[in-house]
C-alpha cells in the first residue's frame, strides 16, 4: 500500500502567548521551561494534524535560548512538518517575540521536535509522507534524514557507521 502524501501547509500551526509575571524568572524574562512547554504543545498540534492521530514527543534537538524574552512581550510560535518517516514525524519550530504593539519583532529560538503517531491503544502507526512544495520546504525535507541519523546515533539505536547520509557530509 502506498503512503499518502500531505502538504506542509496543511498542518502548519501558529500559537501566540503573552509573557505574564508567572511565566518569568527573577529577572523578569520568560523561563526556558515555560517556552519549551509551549513549543512542545504547538509542535504537537502540528504533528497531530499531519498524522491525523495522537502523537507523543520523542526528542527535541538542540534548543538554545538566544535572546531573552521579557515580561509583557508577545511570542509567536510557528511550526511546520519537515519530513515523515515510517511512524515518526519531524517538526521545525521557530519562536518570535515582539512588544504588545507588534513592534520590535525578533527571532528568539528554533528547534526540531520529533513525534511518533500513535493509535487509540498507544501503538505506533504508519503516518503520511510529507510533500514539500517550496525550496525552503525541500531543503528542510532533505536535511531531515541527516538530523534523524544523528538522533539515532545519540540514542544508541544505530552505530555511526550506519549513518550513510551523515557520512556523505564528511566524504572527500
Amino acid at each position: 500500500m502506498e503512503r499518502i502524501e500531505k502538504r506542509v501547509q496543511d498542518s502548519r500551526t501558529t500559537m501566540t502567548e503573552m509573557i505574564m509575571p508567572n511565566d518569568t524568572n527573577p529577572i523578569h524574562n520568560l523561563m526556558g521551561g515555560n517556552l519549551l512547554r509551549w513549543m512542545d504543545i504547538a509542535a504537537g498540534v502540528c504533528a497531530g494534524k499531519h498524522c491525523e492521530s495522537y502523537v507523543v514527543t520523542v526528542s527535541v534537538d538542540s534548543v538554545s535560548f538566544e535572546k531573552p524574552i521579557p515580561l509583557g512581550d508577545v511570542i509567536t510560535i510557528e511550526c511546520s512538518v519537515t519530513r515523515a518517516f515510517n511512524t515518526s514525524v519531524e517538526v521545525f519550530v521557530e519562536v518570535f517575540s515582539s512588544d504588545i504593539k507588534g513592534k520590535n519583532t525578533r527571532k528568539c529560538n528554533d528547534a526540531y521536535f520529533t513525534f511518533v503517531g500513535v493509535d487509540d491503544n498507544k501503538r505506533p502507526i504508519k503516518i503520511p509522507a510529507v510533500l514539500p512544495l517550496t525550496q525552503e520546504e525541500e531543503n528542510r525535507y532533505e536535511s531531515a534524514q541527516k538530523r534523524r541519523e544523528l538522533r539515532l546515533i545519540m540514542s544508541g539505536r544505530i552505530e555511526p557507521n550506519e549513518a550513510h547520509n551523515l557520512k556523505k557530509l564528511f566524504a572527500k
